[in-house]
């Protein structure tokens, strides 16, 4: 535990994973097939040197992806006092048919619950829900937070239901998903946005382009789907935390707002999007203190939260301390640390006083 964290507020590492090995076993024997086609996806998407060398990091640091006591160890090496713990985005399988779809979000969610119930005083975590079918999403959601006590649930930027983002692609502006967005306001859950692939696919398959441009693209594309088609006018108390900064989008939303002024495809919500940055959490993995206080700035500091991207990695190896030394105002530093964490109810699982909507 971090003995140094102010008496008010613990730190919270609101972006730090999990790999859940028993997914991808129920993948591979339920459809093996479409876990064949996900792989030569993968390695089109990255290329051979990156899939190598991301297979290499995933062998070095699978003590810290699956072990209790090595996490908990670096969470105190890290002066993090408690992290919300989400499935490792390579879990969301989103070619998976119906049936297979909802089976893995529910055995996901029951694998977090009993990874916190391990750890409660250090931990709480996040489920998963099936994106490619939006009529599920909402029983997913059901059991993650419900059933299992989950804080909210992860989703990816979009996804492509035939392993092809040019077919069946849902994406987050999608009409059938206000169902969900609806239930998640009802129940305050936190929506955890985070991308997970790239549609630009071969574009990106060298020099790591498919983690270094994509992640931040893809956040900056789904965040916009979500302002600009008025999801967040229509269910504005939306608990939505982007991943990585929410990549391009926060520190050049002037071109946004340039869109929405002259454009009349781009007024379908009722503000300028920069508006909307207000509304939205971030976390603080941009890698430079003058990009977080520049995020900061774009947002507002009660919108941004510790994040690590624990232990991959393009994460970071000391959150805390890149915090400290970003330049922000000492009023700010402690929001990012952990008061804004508490303020969205984020806490550790042992203390998490959640309320459950019966409706």
């Amino acid at each position: 535990m971090n003995n140094n964290a102010t008496s008010q507020q613990p730190t919270v590492d609101v972006h730090a994973h999990v790999l859940i090995p028993a997914l991808q076993h129920t993948v591979a024997e339920n459809d093996p097939e479409g876990f064949a086609a996900l792989q030569a996806l993968e390695v089109r998407r990255n290329g051979r040197e990156s899939m190598a060398n991301s297979g290499l990091m995933i062998k070095e640091r699978w003590p810290q992806l699956t072990a209790l006591d090595r996490r908990l160890t670096d969470m105190d090496a890290q002066r993090v006092d408690v992290q919300l713990v989400s499935p490792s985005p390579s879990h969301f399988y989103y070619f998976a048919g119906e049936d297979l779809a909802l089976t893995l979000a529910k055995q996901a969610n029951r694998a977090v619950r009993e990874f916190v119930d391990a750890a409660p005083d250090r931990l709480n975590g996040l489920g998963l829900v099936p994106l490619q079918h939006p009529h599920l999403m909402i029983e997913a959601l059901d059991h993650a937070v419900l059933e299992c006590g989950l804080l909210g649930v992860e989703i990816g930027s979009f996804a492509a239901t035939s392993g092809d983002a040019d077919r069946s692609t849902v994406e987050l502006s999608d009409p059938r998903l206000d169902p969900f967005w609806n239930r998640a306001e009802e129940l305050g859950a936190i929506v955890f946005l985070h991308p997970f692939g790239c549609s630009l696919d071969e574009r990106l398959d060298r020099f790591y382009l498919a983690n270094t441009v994509s992640q931040p693209a893809e956040n900056a594309v789904a965040l916009s789907h979500l302002i600009f088609s008025g999801v967040l006018d229509r269910y504005p108390n939306l608990k939505v935390l982007a991943a990585h900064g929410g990549g391009y989008l926060p520190t050049t939303i002037g071109r946004s707002d340039r869109a929405w002024k002259v454009r009349p495809e781009a007024q379908r919500c009722a503000e300028p999007p920069s508006s909307y940055l207000r509304r939205i959490f971030f976390d603080s993995l941009v890698h430079s203190g003058p990009e977080l206080r520049a995020l900061v700035d774009a947002t507002g500091p009660g919108q941004v939260l510790l994040g690590s991207d624990y232990p991959f990695d393009m994460g970071s190896d000391n959150p805390v301390g890149e915090v400290h030394t970003a330049g922000l105002a000492e009023a700010d530093a402690a929001e990012v640390l952990g008061g804004n964490a508490a303020a969205l109810g984020i806490t550790a699982a042992a203390a998490a006083l959640i309320a459950r909507p019966t409706a």
